[in-house]
């Protein structure tokens, strides 16, 4: 399902939580698909707190992309670094669009604020139920695995590869981490981009 058709266009929604990598993981992505010729057209949004309120990045590759704005059902693509914030942006998502989700739970400001209970698997069911290509990531678990929390954008990036919904290959986001981390990061980032602990 890769393709190396440029002019395909695929839009992708990035959400979470300020704090998580999701702008990081945006400008890998493009950083990538520039590098093979492919037009990337972005725009981020940040809530209420750099850390803390909700973050979410239109992203669009192509090379006929004039605007970065995705409407309402036009996401081929969800990259969410939080369960319920998946749920939240789920109206962006095509009817059979493709979603990579963290499965480990940071409470947003915005659910504190006056919020009822968070159940977590409620929110795991309902996106089941509601997304037929689902990708699911234990995080925690992938965080124990790599030693560390700090590029789980990495992994759920390289689980968006795999999930064959975003037209770029590891090769494409290893040669963008390279290009982009510090050489200190790099070898961290690359273990998080080939990591495959899985749930679907």
């Amino acid at each position: 399902m890769h393709t190396e058709n440029h002019n395909k266009q695929v839009n992708i929604v990035l959400c979470g939580v300020g704090g998580q990598g999701t702008i990081l993981a945006s400008r890998l992505i493009a950083d990538a698909a520039m590098k093979k010729g492919i037009h990337a057209c972005s725009a981020e949004t940040i809530g209420m707190a750099q850390r803390g309120g909700s973050v979410f990045t239109n992203l669009r590759l192509g090379n006929e992309v004039a605007t970065p704005r995705i409407g309402s059902g036009k996401a081929d693509l969800m990259i969410a670094f939080e369960p319920a914030e998946a749920v939240r942006m789920l109206p962006y998502l095509k009817e059979d669009g493709a979603a990579v989700v963290s499965m480990d739970p940071i409470m947003p400001v915005s659910a504190m604020v006056g919020a009822s209970s968070y159940k977590l698997d409620d929110i795991i069911s309902y996106l089941k139920s509601h997304v037929k290509n689902l990708t699911l990531v234990d995080s925690a678990r992938a965080a124990s695995d790599l030693g560390s929390a700090k590029c789980l954008n990495v992994v759920l990036l390289g689980a968006a590869v795999r999930s064959g919904s975003l037209g770029l290959s590891e090769k494409d986001i290893e040669e963008a981490i390279q290009s982009r981390l510090p050489e200190k990061l790099r070898d961290l980032n690359l273990k998080a981009l080939m990591y495959t602990e899985t749930k679907e």
